[in-house]
């Protein structure tokens, strides 16, 4: 006989309690195996694909593309034991209505490491009678959606559904997502983009028109995931944290001339070598000489919380918005396995495939606005931190050496930091060395 069984949204990084539907890898009628990817969601800090922890057939798909669902709610209904009875899946609501008899719990585990929540749905029965299907829970408010996983353009702005490989070839190409309309059920596809790219895609207005209102020539879109996270991040700490912002400009030319060296050299062979590797060692010597910017406030405990380790933080624009990803115990690495993370890591964001426990647990952040031609600015700590370090672009400019007037590479640094954590010596007393270290990667043997 079949068996239903409903499938919540994990909670699938400490503390989430909603996430949006990106897309979904199956519809009703479809066989699945035990941790078959099904469905991918945004989460407040990346794009997590979720597996099944059955096999079976899908009968019902409970939201759409494009909507946020609370934590626990079933997103997905499936018979675990098809090969009991060929009849379709009794409708839930009508299962309920023909059900006299007392309810027996089945208690639904979520996915290893999804977290510790569980959700209790309810199976009613009749003496003699197959099991009918569960009822559907109460936080599923809409009734499930016909037999299709054809996104409706969410009210008050469209959201374009696309892998995240499939925004960065948009990106690449100059195609706005907002002006396609997905031909995979509903998400956007590389040979989509690529025709639009092409002039061969078709256009619908019904998807460049939503969200917009041609009488105040305005858009509008929810604030969702990443973006929704990271706001309430930074609101959370530039309102709980007192900022000191300080700002040091340095010549960096001795730096600049070991960089081309290095890059020569058989060691640094095929190694991107980037300005921002030589400040994450700067950052990662120097806490050693300040430990204070590596501490925390524990505001329950009132305590200050010391780290012997660096997980060092690295701001990250993408496709979704913000996200800073760690270097684990950066402090532990050279110059050269430092690189090969950054890259490694930067390449990982760009993708949108960065996952919630890679953005975990920071104890030190670099921001580099100076890949956008910024010269600095004063960063926000991020929560769970104390410092936060914004390095500029580096810049040809007239600088007095032993009297003279010569051009020189400069670059300015600021360190905003907490001051509940740490006094105005220890901040300038880390930027300080920070540039010193930059200015000249020779003292870095006197650490």
């Amino acid at each position: 006989m079949p068996e239903y069984k409903q499938f919540p949204l994990s909670d699938t990084a400490e503390g989430l309690t909603e996430a949006d539907i990106l897309a979904w890898h199956v519809k009703p009628g479809d066989t699945v195996t035990v941790n078959q990817i099904v469905v991918e969601i945004e989460t407040a800090k990346a794009a997590v694909e979720l597996p099944i922890p059955w096999a079976g057939v899908v009968t019902e798909l409970h939201v759409e593309p494009g909507q946020t669902v609370e934590v626990g709610t079933p997103i997905l209904t499936m018979d675990v034991d098809p090969g009991g009875t060929a009849a379709p899946a009794p409708a839930p609501v009508a299962a309920a209505a023909a059900a006299p008899e007392a309810p027996a719990e089945e208690e639904m585990k979520p996915l290893v490491g999804y977290g510790s929540k569980a959700v209790v749905t309810k199976r009613r029965e009749r003496k003699g009678s197959a099991p009918a299907a569960p009822a559907p829970v109460a936080a599923v408010a809409a009734p499930p959606a016909p037999a299709s996983v054809v996104a409706e353009k969410p009210r008050g702005g469209y959201v374009p559904l696309a892998k995240p490989p499939v925004r960065k070839l948009a990106k690449d190409l100059g195609v706005d997502l907002h002006a396609l309309s997905g031909t995979a059920g509903g998400v956007i596809t590389r040979d989509d983009v690529e025709r639009a790219a092409n002039g061969s895609a078709v256009v619908q207005p019904s998807t460049v028109d939503a969200g917009y209102d041609p009488g105040t020539r305005e858009r509008r879109v929810p604030i969702k995931g990443v973006r929704k996270a990271t706001a309430n991040a930074m609101v959370q700490s530039a309102f709980t944290a007192p900022h000191v912002t300080e700002f040091l400009t340095v010549d960096v030319t001795p730096m600049m001339e070991l960089r081309e060296k290095l890059k020569k050299s058989r060691e640094f062979a095929g190694t991107k070598l980037t300005p921002l590797a030589f400040a994450a060692k700067a950052v990662c010597l120097a806490a050693k000489r300040t430990p204070d910017v590596n501490a925390v406030w524990d505001e329950a405990a009132q305590e200050i919380v010391y780290k012997d380790y660096v997980h060092l933080g690295i701001a990250a624009a993408t496709p979704r918005g913000l996200v800073v990803p760690k270097i684990r115990d950066a402090d532990s690495l050279s110059l050269k396995e430092l690189a090969l993370a950054l890259t490694e890591l930067t390449d990982v964001a760009r993708e949108g495939k960065t996952t919630p426990a890679a953005m975990a647990n920071g104890t030190f952040t670099i921001t580099n606005v100076g890949v956008f031609g910024v010269d600095t600015g004063t960063p926000i700590i991020n929560p769970g931190e104390s410092a936060i370090l914004a390095v500029g672009a580096i810049r040809d400019t007239p600088w007095v050496v032993d009297g003279e007037i010569v051009v020189r590479k400069v670059m300015q640094l600021s360190l905003s930091f907490d001051h509940r954590v740490i006094d105005g010596q220890q901040g300038s007393e880390f930027l300080a060395d920070v540039g010193a270290l930059l200015a000249d990667p020779a003292v870095a043997i006197t650490y």
